[in-house]
């Protein structure tokens, strides 16, 4: 393979792409041929590299060097001054920490030096397409260590051993549920992945199969050794494209090279696994409808026992596990249990991946070890609050999660401590939220989400989920009653108890969370018919601080309703009469004087 002066890494995942790295890309291809640099220098398009509130993102190799937020217009000057000159454009720099005479790597910023990774191990430095490329950076290796050096029963201990939890939210331990399904007798059993990633916030798995699909395939083969399976589906939602197309082209690779089909390595054991397509139900990443969605029906769950590991898709033993837990796989059986294990924390080893998103600054994609508080990561990595704002909360779990107060901000993130608050770890959602955000709206969005993904199959979760929206929705227009709290407890005990699947047993959570935390937001509403974060438009009326107004007439040219009066250097009013209450002038105004 022919050696290049320079890699230029561009990042590929669908963030990038929404923010142009493509026509980047494509501005990079001209200016190095034009200049006669593209047989030295090589561009290459991964996966999501992470740093989204960055994108586009290129690091160029093997100097190290880190440019963020790229437009197709920096391209000619950058290739010119960079490439041709060796003069590094300190203006496409991170920033914070470096000085104008030095030139920072991403170890100089926070983002990245902070975490640890293990599933993200590949993100931003492979082309995603290239299987030569993961088996470089030792790709594969545990698979054939799996399959040549290993019995089953030795896999599933070294997984026993290692701690590993489904990431999927529920945290089962992944090498006891792997014995459960070897157990099981019979010729045909099966390896599924859930890719059905549905939270509200959540792009972790999608950006793990985006960069990085064949640390995903390894593991699955090694659990298809471990309990015998000879096949297995993926589940992925049909609106990540991208990262179907490349799950895509590595099952084509992998079988090329002998590492899916028949007689693998030479082992004499054969799996093969295909895609299915979901079509975006919520319910179905619950394991039983994800395998009722499979078999050609409507994915809803059933009640368990029987499990999956005894009886699960087309009544054959089954192990399921997610997208983060399977990438996991290879590098334990590789590095061994106890290099595994010495991450992390007692009961909950390893690192976890995290979607960090809401009102923080560094808007990302974040591995942690198990046990980092939600302190350094919301302030050290995330940046902090966005708009210099305070912290007020933190929703973890999504929709079936709940929500963490400031007071507990320095909560470590392990299974255990989260649940103590009140929370759930999930599949890694992590959404902040600052001073303005109301408490009770986010419980309303929530619970609209999760009665608009229930599959309506049980009574519990289709009348009671209803029945607690039209609540939610009464109190945050102004029209919220004495006992409305108190109802909304007794029917969140009824739905958790009753339901028959993981989305109604938790759908009550972000209503039971912020009530538990932010009872007087509820109370204000209801009682005093306001809204302390000053966030549910029925509640509030407009007024312009004439004290503060800068007279720069701002919420004048983007009121859609044109309900604001203004004229040069004079100050602005509302009239209300023809206020929409749509917020727009409180956003647009630079001096915050709008109430």
């Amino acid at each position: 393979m022919k050696k290049h002066r320079a890699d230029l890494l561009l990042c590929g995942g669908t963030g990038c792409h929404a923010t142009g790295s493509l026509e980047v890309k494509s501005a990079l291809e001209t200016q190095l041929a034009r200049h006669k640099l593209d047989q030295e220098i090589r561009v290459v398009e991964t996966g999501c590299n992470g740093f989204c509130a960055m994108g586009p993102i290129m690091l160029v190799q093997p100097d190290g060097i880190f440019y963020q937020k790229l437009k197709a217009t920096d391209i000619p000057h950058l290739v010119e001054e960079h490439f041709l000159k060796g003069r590094p454009v300190k203006k496409l720099f991170y920033k914070e920490p470096a000085s104008a005479e030095t030139i920072p790597s991403m170890d100089d910023i926070p983002f990245y030096s902070k975490q640890q990774l293990i599933v993200l191990k590949n993100r931003g430095v492979i082309d995603p397409e290239k299987i030569e490329e993961y088996i470089g950076r030792d790709g594969y290796l545990g698979a054939g260590k799996a399959l040549l050096e290993m019995t089953p029963q030795e896999i599933i201990s070294q997984m026993k051993e290692s701690g590993l939890r489904g990431r999927g939210g529920a945290g089962f331990p992944t090498g006891l549920k792997w014995e459960f399904a070897s157990r099981e007798e019979g010729d045909v059993k099966y390896v599924l992945c859930n890719a059905d990633e549905g939270d509200p916030g959540a792009f972790m798995d999608r950006s793990v199969l985006e960069a990085d699909p064949h640390a995903v395939l390894e593991g699955m083969i090694i659990a298809a050794r471990a309990i015998g399976a000879q096949h297995g589906y993926i589940y992925c939602r049909a609106e990540y494209p991208l990262a179907l197309k490349r799950l895509e082209i590595a099952i084509s690779q992998a079988r090329q090279h002998g590492l899916l089909g028949e007689d693998i390595l030479g082992s004499g054991f054969n799996f093969d696994l295909e895609i299915y397509q979901g079509a975006g139900a919520f319910v179905c990443g619950e394991e039983t409808a994800l395998m009722h969605s499979i078999e050609g029906k409507r994915g809803m769950p059933r009640p368990r026992p029987p499990f999956p590991a005894q009886k699960g898709l087309w009544k054959k033993p089954t192990v399921l596990n997610n997208v983060e837990t399977y990438a996991n796989v290879g590098q334990i059986i590789l590095n061994g249990a106890d290099w595994f294990s010495s991450i992390g924390m007692e009961a909950s080893k390893g690192t976890k991946v995290f979607a960090l998103t809401g009102d923080v600054n560094n808007i990302g994609l974040v591995e942690v070890p198990m046990g980092t508080t939600l302190r350094t990561i919301i302030y050290d990595i995330g940046g902090g609050i966005s708009k210099k704002r305070k912290f007020k909360a933190v929703q973890l779990g999504g929709p079936s999660g709940g929500c963490v107060p400031e007071e507990f901000i320095d909560t470590p993130v392990d299974y255990q401590s989260i649940a103590k608050v009140g929370a759930i770890m999930g599949s890694g959602g992590m959404i902040v939220m600052d001073d303005q955000t109301c408490m009770v709206d986010m419980a309303r969005f929530f619970m609209d989400f999760i009665q608009d993904e229930s599959c309506g199959k049980c009574t519990p979760c289709r009348e009671g989920t209803l029945r607690m929206l039209e609540i939610l929705d009464k109190i945050t227009h102004g029209d919220g009653e004495p006992g409305d709290i108190e109802l909304l407890e007794d029917l969140s005990k009824m739905i958790k108890s009753s339901a028959l699947c993981g989305l109604g047993q938790t759908g009550p959570n972000p209503v039971l969370s912020t009530l538990k935390y932010f009872r007087n937001e509820y109370e204000a509403h209801i009682n005093e018919k306001k809204c302390p974060a000053k966030r549910c438009p029925a509640l509030l009326k407009f007024e312009v601080n004439m004290e503060m107004c800068i007279k720069c007439g701002i919420c004048f040219k983007k009121c859609p309703a044109k309900a604001i009066a203004w004229e040069k250097k004079k100050t602005a009013s509302i009239d209300k009469s023809t206020c929409i209450k749509c917020m727009t002038c409180i956003s647009a105004c630079p001096a915050d004087a709008i109430f």
